[in-house]
């Protein structure tokens, strides 16, 4: 399947501009820029929480339009210091993303997030609108509990096998509570319980099996990435307000909504809800989609948003 989504996306290209970006509590966020120095600028808010950011998430945009700005959160990929917690909410990486819209002197910008990016996008624009051209949001991701019901607990209903894999370590009591069951063993240092955490989000993210890489990284980064996700589920992403009680904040911005239809990491519920409170945006059901942003009819997509964007940038 490698090739289906490769030939959808622009060319790969390489960072004309990179590094790392001194921001409160010691932390250091790396960022990227690519594209077109002069041209319309577009931040990419990752996943996760805790993935970070990769080469290929730079080509859903023009590079000959586009100046791309991908970046990585606190904790996250070649942030530093890696895994690391401290002074690390959604109110940090709403400052964040300000620190580096004015470190790169950049007035206005096209905002583009999936999943856990898509949160970190709304509740940027709750207090940002003013700066947000237009949003491009894919697999809707708002942190409530109901969301984290499902993912734990009645996604097992489709994917019995997955969940088997990822309760056998823990004992029956653990199992009521899967979430702090795991943000245990992770922070007392458990890398075969991150791996196994990891690994089961990879099993259900992609409607037909090997759209997604289960391969995963080193030990260090495969514990980074699960201290920094736990923290954030166990806090319900820190968010102060639910979000859609917060729409009327950027109900003006031009928004379009992409939502896998057999998507069961985040299931389009969330989308429809969201669609429901914002019905000024675009929303967009792909038929043969689950989760993962590099399936094909997701991506083409995405590509099409992006080029539909470039009216308003």
């Amino acid at each position: 399947m490698m090739s289906d989504y490769t030939k959808i996306l622009f060319p790969a290209l390489e960072p004309q501009d990179q590094g790392w970006l001194a921001v409160s509590g010691g932390h250091q966020l790396y960022y990227e820029v690519c594209g077109n120095p002069g041209g319309a600028p577009v931040i990419f808010l990752h996943g996760g929480p805790g993935s970070g950011c990769n080469s290929m998430q730079r080509r859903f945009f023009d590079p000959v339009f586009y100046r791309i700005i991908l970046f990585d959160q606190r904790g996250c990929g070649r942030s530093l210091p890696s895994g690391c917690i401290e002074n690390n909410t959604t109110q940090y990486l709403i400052k964040d993303i300000e620190s580096l819209r004015i470190h790169l002197d950049i007035q206005h910008w096209l905002v583009f997030g999936g999943s856990w990016g898509s949160t970190l996008a709304l509740a940027y624009a709750t207090t940002h609108a003013q700066v947000i051209r237009g949003m491009i949001l894919r697999g809707i991701f708002l942190c409530r509990q109901s969301e984290l019901d499902w993912f734990l607990y009645e996604v097992r209903n489709f994917f019995p096998e997955a969940w088997q894999r990822m309760t056998a370590p823990l004992t029956a009591e653990q199992q009521k509570d899967i979430l702090r069951a795991y943000h245990s063993l992770v922070f007392s240092g458990d890398v075969s319980a991150a791996r196994t955490w990891n690994t089961f989000e990879h099993a259900i993210i992609s409607l037909i099996p090997g759209d997604s890489s289960s391969n995963m990284p080193n030990d260090n980064v495969t514990l980074a990435r699960a201290r920094v996700q736990l923290h954030y589920l166990v806090n319900l992403g820190f968010l102060q307000q639910p979000l859609l009680e917060r729409i009327d904040c950027f109900r003006q911005i031009p928004a379009i909504i992409i939502q896998g239809r057999y998507d069961m990491v985040c299931p389009p519920i969330t989308a429809i809800e969201l669609h429901q409170a914002w019905p000024e945006a675009q929303y967009i059901v792909i038929p043969d989609a689950g989760h993962s942003a590099m399936e094909p009819g997701t991506a083409t997509a995405l590509v099409a948003a992006t080029e539909s964007f470039k009216q308003y940038c």
